[in-house]
């Protein structure tokens, strides 16, 4: 990942966010052997295959057949329609090892399903992988005890915030933003003087991310100055439930919509007049995350939103050569500034799993374990040192190709992650406080994770309502009134009451063991 324009609007988020490099672009695959030792170990990836990739595929399995004896296998897929896709590939029961996945794709879905491998005894069993992810980490992305997936990350706590043009909003005065206030009114300074700049990019993943505070969110002040709320949902798919603020002490979660949160409505709110006074670009509700991407290095916008993962400046070496003298700055426009202590549930927004069904354990693991070690890390991660990147020095790389694999999606440790050259000071100071859990508030839901194996269909129907009545107002392109009122008809009709007794119930049970 290497800007906030790739897999974040997943995350998102991502709008992960991610979630961040040039991750975007046509199929590719290769083929799949028979399982067993000597034979090929397939993963799912999103994105297309990264420039180069054959060359660089072919040293890894050189390297990897002489040391552990398996070659590694990819098949990209879009990611406009990678969920899908890795979904139909799962209950297929097709013959593949690991795939990424995560709470924003279908990870709950194929845990209740048994298509999830359980590698609570592997970790242990693979010394280089051990030592590489720390047991906070595994505890946090555990349910009830079992691991589903190997956690992909880079930081110990993950935000969702902005980054801007710094060279334009120095032009116009704003040397240095700090607040929400400031922010906004460098948006509007952006729409008044800088002809042919919308003020914020988003594209039609990001949805949540500029409404939904976990604990923050883009358009919402609220989040900024108190960000100590995440809400609640089945598999991060259908309607956020808000809890109580006191359930950690009252043993009830009180769980409700977002649209009974003033919070949120009045985001709601802001939003549509951002987008009624073109703050927002006017097609982020059905632009793809490709085009937003590659408009933001065009100099087309003035802002978007980042990810705590370290990786937004990477995107200024294409951004100069459209415009020399471009700049980015990360900010947080906490109240607090840094000592904020936002509210964190430490799990993965990005998980490798195997598959139960048609993949092989130990083949997949022992990939995992030598992905752990830095000399092997480095060349799937980053591609042939000297060729396509240099060490600059202790810990940052100069690219000096276009090789850009997903590593969130195989390779992630973050004590193997190397920063770009072209970080700058403002996201280095984010990243590095990302990395320190004690720079956090643990979440009372922190390992919370509702099961959805009653409620399935209604979890269905309740997607299918927010994509059609929520993302409008998440995009602020529909009246705010006119649209909560057809939204709160059509999510009566899927069933809300029986998913909200559902999350209570369950939240309520969380509580309970966790006192």
């Amino acid at each position: 990942m290497s800007n906030p324009l790739s897999r974040r609007r997943f995350l998102a988020g991502a709008a992960a966010i991610g979630g961040s490099a040039a991750l975007f672009g046509l199929s590719a695959c290769s083929n799949s052997e028979s399982s067993g030792r000597g034979s090929t170990s397939n993963a799912l990836l999103p994105t297309a295959a990264p420039p180069g990739w054959d060359a660089i595929l072919e040293k890894v399995n050189a390297k990897m057949r002489e040391e552990i004896g398996t070659t590694l296998g990819a098949e990209f897929f879009n990611w406009s329609n990678f969920g899908q896709q890795s979904l139909l590939k799962f209950t297929a029961g097709e013959r593949f090892d690991t795939s990424l996945q995560a709470m924003w794709l279908n990870m709950a879905q194929l845990q209740s399903s048994g298509s999830l491998a359980d590698l609570t005894a592997e970790v242990d069993k693979h010394p280089n992988l051990k030592a590489t992810i720390s047991k906070e980490l595994l505890d946090a992305n555990s349910w009830d005890g079992k691991l589903w997936g190997i956690p992909q990350v880079n930081a110990a706590g993950r935000l969702h915030h902005q980054v801007v043009r710094q060279d334009m909003a120095e032009s116009l005065g704003f040397a240095e933003i700090k607040d929400y206030d400031t922010f906004e009114r460098f948006l509007y300074a952006v729409k008044e003087k800088k002809r042919g700049v919308t003020p914020f990019c988003a594209a039609n993943g990001t949805a949540f991310l500029l409404a939904i505070p976990r604990p923050t969110a883009q358009f919402d002040p609220a989040s900024w100055e108190n960000p100590n709320t995440i809400p609640l949902s089945f598999g991060g798919k259908g309607v956020w439930f808000f809890p109580a603020k006191d359930a950690a002490t009252t043993g009830s979660s009180s769980p409700v919509p977002f649209w009974e949160v003033p919070q949120v409505v009045e985001t709601f709110r802001r939003i549509r007049r951002y987008y009624q006074d073109g703050i927002i670009n006017a097609d982020a509700i059905t632009v793809d995350a490709a085009t937003v991407k590659s408009q933001w290095i065009a100099g087309r916008y003035a802002a978007t939103w980042a990810v705590t993962d370290g990786l937004t400046s990477t995107v200024l070496t294409a951004m100069r050569k459209n415009d020399p003298k471009a700049q980015l700055a990360n900010i947080l426009p906490f109240t607090a500034g840094l000592s904020a202590k936002p509210n964190q549930t430490f799990q993965a927004d990005n998980l490798v799993v195997v598959n139960a069904k048609g993949g092989d354990v130990e083949r997949a693991m022992k990939i995992q374990d030598w992905l752990s070690i830095q000399e092997n890390h480095d060349l799937l991660a980053y591609g042939t040192e000297g060729t396509d990147w240099k060490p600059v020095g202790g810990d940052r790389i100069e690219v000096l190709s276009d090789y850009t694999f997903p590593g969130f999606a195989l390779c992630w440790r973050a004590p193997l992650e190397r920063k770009p050259a072209v970080m700058t000071d403002s996201e280095e100071r984010i990243f590095d406080w990302a990395q320190d859990v004690k720079n956090f508030t643990l979440d009372p839901f922190s390992s919370f994770i509702p099961d959805q194996t009653e409620i399935g269909p209604v979890i269905t129907q309740m997607t299918q309502v927010i994509t059609e009545f929520g993302n409008p107002l998440y995009y602020g392109t529909v009246d705010v009134d006119k649209q909560l009122d057809k939204l709160k008809r059509a999510a009566d009709s899927a069933g809300l009451a029986k998913l909200q007794e559902q999350m209570e119930k369950q939240a309520n049970a969380y509580l309970s063991r966790s006192r």
